[in-house]
């Protein structure tokens, strides 16, 4: 395993510059970098005596609908405060660049799409959407909870984030296709992630079943980082983009 402080070596980016199967997994790290607190981290104010397995739950819905919407909202506004920084923009330029690239992350703000991504595996969902608990019918867009909890226009049904829970499984159609593109990849980048949070953790070790040369960035070690060929220590708004620029010049 060959370990970097932003001192790239060459043996990284002639790893990449061969590759042309790049699959990029993000994490909370990510965001982060944009202001966006963590899961855990947004706890704050009215919400610090709630703990969020209180309130992402289907049985949390289930009891008290208007409370987890409340909550959601909030971290809406937390979230449209937020802006793309160098790092989503980094991913979203080399986009540009190898439109065979599959990038999959488990962030749910939608930042990417933001920074200009188009093609993302959102294995955790996206909060700024809605979905019917009954038709799974998806929506976009504010609403107001004055006149009560929003419901779908399609069933009547209530509406609920669109995003997994405790207790939920990941969609299966989003793994799987995460799944094989980590498979096939020549080479996959693990950003932002604890590489703790399974299953999307398990995909970087698909990755090195399948021969891909696997690249970890992030400020601090994990537990794949024994496992992984080059491990540059930072964040993804610095690494990425001096990564890029050192891989693909024209990015």
């Amino acid at each position: 395993m060959t370990t970097t402080r932003l001192e790239l070596d060459e043996g990284l980016i002639e790893a990449l510059r061969r590759s042309h199967r790049v699959v990029v997994l993000t994490g909370a790290g990510v965001s982060a970098e944009s202001g966006v607190p963590t899961f855990r981290d947004a706890q704050t104010g009215l919400w610090a005596r709630y703990d969020p397995e209180q309130l992402a739950t289907p049985e949390a819905f289930r009891r008290d609908p208007e409370l987890v919407w409340r909550w959601y909202l909030w971290r809406r506004e937390l979230v449209e405060a937020a802006q793309p920084n160098p790092g989503h923009v980094a991913l979203a330029e080399l986009e540009a660049r190898l439109p065979g690239l599959v990038l999959v992350t488990q962030n749910v703000d939608g930042l990417h799409r933001r920074a200009g991504s188009r093609r993302v595996i959102e294995l955790h969902g996206d909060l700024t959407r809605n979905r019917c608990v009954s038709c799974s019918r998806s929506s976009d867009g504010p609403f107001d909870l004055a006149p009560g909890v929003p419901r779908c226009a399609v069933c009547g049904d209530l509406l609920r984030p669109d995003v997994v829970w405790f207790g939920e499984m990941l969609p299966a159609a989003a793994m799987a296709e995460a799944t094989a593109a980590a498979r096939a990849s020549d080479a996959f980048l693990s950003v932002g992630t604890s590489s703790l949070v399974f299953p999307a953790a398990a995909l970087p070790y698909e990755a090195l079943t399948g021969g891909a040369t696997v690249v970890e960035v992030n400020p601090q070690p994990t537990p794949l980082t024994p496992r992984v060929h080059h491990a540059v220590h930072g964040p993804a708004g610095v690494a990425l983009p001096a990564l890029f620029a050192a891989v693909w010049p024209a990015v």
